[in-house]
């Protein structure tokens, strides 16, 4: 197993560095971009019913199976538009600057989510969710490579968890929204039209924020050729092994995190309107402090141990969630907060790795692609809910446990990854 960098990855140099301003707003362009993609993946999973309710009345039906049919179907566009966007962005980003790349996948999350309000059909929901989630999982990829490209090598760890933050962050934000105003078949239009204030940020960034000159200095010593670059010889085990590791806190995260509060809904018996807020609140304020902790202590321990100790961790507390609990309580509550802390500990770890693992010119790519593979995994659980669902019994609880297994393969393949602590980052 290598534990270090090969040769032709050579080390940072300190003159591709700017001043503390450009470092400041750099991170603060990263940051409030990433906890918007989390304010907009965090307003589906609150107004997915009453808009869809609403369109089913226009269309004068009455099945609940077309509310959990589109609800999956449009989770899944979501997720696949995500996975696009990473890999489309990233690779603009590799070849015509992080800065512009960023501002135009920001503008394309903030306006496609500001036009759901104009949505009369699923379908046209779901068309309008796809675009926006485009520029959410371009967003991701650009903002992490530049600010490690721009922040010291020491403060490496703090950005990573200040990045893994701000979306959780802005899932607990649209939470305390849906706790302090009910959101009803008349109201969720209006929802989605916060989901378009990022837009100013998008011309904020391109006025304002330094351009990597890491990736500058990049572009001029050699063509940059992404997608040919990261799957040929001197790349390709650290882009799967990338997907792999990437992948797992993903499926996990879509496949199990994002229906707890649903299946608090469903253990209440739908007699509590706030209970699916009240329960993302408690997953997102978890997942703050995780995305905030794991990458300091993988700067102590390095980052294969601490990859493999959010695996065991994430694992027990998953089970212990879904096989100890049948209503909600207040240990429950708690549980619920335990495991969005350690589940998204993983959004810290990752923007601390992955930079680690490429060179300048194709990070951005690399990056995109390896953190938004798994979002197509859980694309095709999402699109076959209803069949797991019955699969499971109707139990979110049985489908829960199971899939949390997924952890164990995380445990292993991470020991075949590079352990980079203590090295700077590839040229």
């Amino acid at each position: 197993m290598p534990s270090t960098l090969q040769p032709e990855f050579a080390a940072s140099k300190p003159s591709v560095l700017i001043d503390s301003r450009g470092q400041a707003l750099v991170l603060l362009a990263g940051f409030l971009g990433w906890m918007f993609d989390g304010m907009e993946m965090g307003i589906f999973p609150l107004v997915a019913r009453p808009a869809l309710q609403q369109m089913q009345s226009l269309s004068g039906l009455l099945d609940e199976n077309f509310v959990q049919r589109w609800m999956g179907i449009i989770t899944a566009m979501f997720l696949l538009g995500a996975a696009t966007g990473g890999l489309l962005f990233g690779w603009i980003g590799d070849r015509i600057g992080r800065v512009k790349a960023m501002t135009w996948s920001i503008l394309c999350y903030s306006l496609f989510t500001g036009l759901c309000y104009f949505a009369r059909s699923p379908s046209e929901l779901g068309i309008f969710r796809f675009i926006a989630a485009l520029g959410m999982g371009g967003e991701w990829a650009l903002g992490v490579a530049l600010v490690m490209e721009i922040w010291p090598e020491s403060k490496r760890p703090l950005m990573a968890g200040l990045i893994g933050a701000a979306a959780n962050l802005g899932y607990a934000l649209i939470a305390g929204v849906a706790i302090g105003i009910h959101i009803t078949q008349e109201s969720w239009r209006w929802v989605m039209i916060v989901g378009a204030s990022p837009a100013l940020l998008s011309f904020l960034v391109r006025l304002f924020v330094p351009e990597s000159k890491k990736w500058q200095a990049s572009v001029r010593a050699a063509p940059s050729h992404p997608l040919k670059e990261i799957f040929a010889p001197a790349l390709r085990k650290r882009t799967l092994l990338a997907i792999g590791f990437a992948s797992i806190p993903l499926v996990v995260t879509w496949g199990i995190v994002q229906w707890i509060p649903i299946w608090a809904d469903q253990m209440t018996g739908g007699t509590d309107p706030k209970i699916k807020a009240m329960m993302q609140m408690l997953s997102a304020l978890g997942a703050v402090a995780g995305s905030l902790i794991a990458p300091l202590i993988g700067r102590i321990y390095g980052r294969r141990p601490v990859y493999f100790g959010l695996c065991v961790l994430s694992l027990i507390v998953c089970s212990v969630l879904f096989r100890a609990f049948s209503s909600v309580t207040a240990t429950f509550s708690a549980m619920v907060a335990l495991t969005g802390f350690s589940t998204a500990a993983f959004y810290g770890w990752l923007p601390l790795y992955l930079p680690e693992l490429f060179p300048t010119r194709v990070r951005a790519t690399a990056q995109g692609l390896a953190f938004n593979f798994g979002r197509i995994l859980a694309a095709l659980g999402a699109w076959q809910m209803g069949s797991l669902m019955a699969f499971f019994g109707k139990s979110y609880a049985k489908a829960g446990a199971t899939i949390a297994l997924i952890y164990i393969i995380g445990m292993i393949i991470i020991w075949f990854a590079p352990e980079t602590k203590d090295q700077p980052l590839p040229d």
